[in-house]
């Protein structure tokens, strides 16, 4: 009996163990195999504050891909591991989660979480990357609201960037919500789930996303956040703190953040910019619904601009459709690489 008991408890202690180191490792990234190969996970101070980025690309002299990510406070590393991978063989990607997201939060910098803030901090990190990598453009990509902030900085400073690829690309947020609950409406009906239509008469903008998800306005193929969840958990770039933050840091920037760049919406203000702009678009995105999208492209000037659908996706392109997304990337490297 006694030493059953003892088992247990040497169970129990070793559980403890692995809890504990999972919960303060500053987590790691797995190598690349190659001589001229890059994956590392650094910590490095940007506007004065330190924020994590992850750098992986199975030769360090392939053109950068800097990635900004949505919420504005909602980081995208977490997914790297599960979408990147075909991505490292073209690019040197740079995962970068920005001050007060996932594992570069902190609560003392709430005062610092403006539009005008994050604009520098991109600016300073693309100079940053292009001087390490010996590159005098690198390839820009946001996703949801980081689309917002990267419409900023390639209207501001196109010589930076040699093409800007916005997925589920913000245009204006005044019809948004209308938008989708007439989608969630629609989507209930021919389920016949009037419990749902209730549900959203009822309780409004607090169940909008979970019934967005439920009926694949967010992930296609997919009825809740379950499966980010669970790739966010798999991430080893991710310690159970920094899985933690991640929640806290959606919460600051909700509770903190400023817009102090541009008066107006998107598509009203930024018209015109002067690099090749490529719209990815998830045919069932009512997240950053598809159809203000298309208004945007349709409105905006640009040397080159294109609208690439991704049919079996909402609003994650790159996870819902990995190796398409890869594709789609080939072919913008292929269109804008400078002549040899």
């Amino acid at each position: 009996m006694k030493k059953a008991m003892w088992s247990i408890v040497g169970l129990a202690l070793v559980g403890l163990g692995i809890v504990f180191y999972q919960w303060f490792t500053p987590g790691r990234t797995p190598a690349i195999h190659g001589p001229n190969s890059i994956a590392s996970l650094e910590r490095i101070r940007i506007g004065d504050v330190d924020q994590y980025i992850l750098i992986r690309g199975n030769d360090s002299s392939l053109p950068v891909l800097l990635f900004l990510h949505g919420g504005p406070g909602m980081p995208s590393m977490y997914l790297a591991h599960a979408f990147q991978l075909e991505l490292e063989k073209e690019f040197v990607v740079v995962q970068w989660d920005r001050r007060g997201a996932g594992k570069s939060y902190r609560e003392d910098i709430s005062s610092t979480l403006t539009t005008e803030q994050l604009f520098k901090d991109t600016v300073e990190l693309t100079n940053v990357l292009r001087a390490r990598f010996h590159q005098d453009k690198i390839y820009l990509v946001g996703h949801s609201w980081g689309t917002y902030l990267g419409m900023l900085v390639i209207a501001r400073h196109p010589e930076l960037y040699r093409a800007y690829v916005g997925i589920g690309q913000l245009a204006r947020s005044s019809p948004i919500a209308a938008i989708q609950d007439e989608y969630i409406r629609q989507s209930a009906r021919r389920m016949g789930d009037q419990d749902a239509i209730k549900e959203l008469e009822e309780k409004g903008s607090s169940v909008r996303e979970t019934l967005l998800f439920k009926f694949g306005g967010e992930i296609h193929n997919a009825k809740s956040f379950m499966p980010l969840l669970l790739t966010g958990l798999a991430a080893p770039e991710y310690s159970l703190r920094d899985a933690r933050n991640i929640s806290k840091g959606v919460s600051l920037y909700s509770r903190n953040f400023v817009y102090n760049s541009i008066s107006g919406e998107l598509m009203d203000d930024i018209t015109q910019v002067d690099i090749p702009v490529y719209f990815f678009t998830g045919r069932y995105d009512y997240t950053d619904p598809f159809v203000l999208t298309e208004q945007y492209f349709s409105r905006i000037t640009a040397p080159e601009k294109r609208i690439v659908w991704f049919e079996e996706s909402a609003h994650f392109p790159f996870y819902e459709e990995p190796a398409a997304f890869a594709r789609q990337m080939r072919n913008v490297l292929t269109a804008t690489s400078p002549p040899r």
